[in-house]
């Protein structure tokens, strides 16, 4: 799981015209999730995220307070583009949780969040929308996050990376075009078909 943290005088979240989410000082948090990504890498996270000493005292001594101990706010956004790999200059996602996935596993982080801390004090945006995210950066400070990781096993990293190749071609075919294809009475003459599969699953496998 990686973060990108930002402490800000304010920050929001605009989807179209409407405002879905404002926070005055605190932290605006952007969470890139990973196929990878584990409730251990969460509750790192959440601890790290409420722990960081990136506020002033009252003595003005900077670095010595968290966003718990001044009681400020913090703004969560999901933003899978934190999982990019660059393959020249295209960037590839194939490292971000899919989307079904990830919303579940990001509205349980943001729940642990709000238990460790005050659930009123807990923003975010909207999952899976466009947003328009207004940040004013205070400093300005911004720190990289990254919970440790112990590597998937090769073959699960590879049965992860097909299903989500798969995902896309259907996704790309579009919903009509896979729905007559499904439905469409194959010949037996028909040398694409094969037995036991459906649709064109079998194109798809590995020789």
């Amino acid at each position: 799981m990686k973060a990108v943290v930002q402490r800000v005088t304010k920050a929001s979240v605009t989807v179209g015209e409407e405002q879905v989410s404002s926070i005055g000082r605190g932290l605006c948090v952007l969470l890139g999730i990973s196929v990878e990504d584990t409730v251990k890498d969460a509750e790192y996270m959440v601890r790290k995220i409420l722990n960081l000493r990136l506020f002033e005292d009252e003595h003005k001594k900077p670095w010595s307070k968290s966003v718990m101990d001044k009681q400020y706010e913090v703004l969560c956004i999901s933003q899978f583009t934190l999982q990019c790999i660059l393959k020249g200059n295209k960037p590839d996602y194939h490292m971000a949780m899919p989307a079904e996935q990830s919303e579940v596993f990001y509205n349980e982080f943001l729940e642990h969040m709000k238990k460790s801390y005050k659930p009123e004090l807990i923003k975010d945006g909207k999952f899976g929308a466009y947003m328009q995210v207004h940040i004013q950066n205070d400093g300005p400070v911004t720190i990289e996050l990254e919970s440790p990781r112990t590597p998937l096993d090769p073959k699960q990293l590879l049965k992860l990376e097909k299903q989500q190749q798969r995902k896309e071609k259907t996704r790309a075919r579009g919903p009509s075009e896979s729905g007559r294809e499904k439905n469409a009475p194959r010949s037996k003459d028909d040398p694409s078909a094969s037995s036991g599969a459906e649709g064109d699953v079998s194109s798809e496998r590995e020789p």
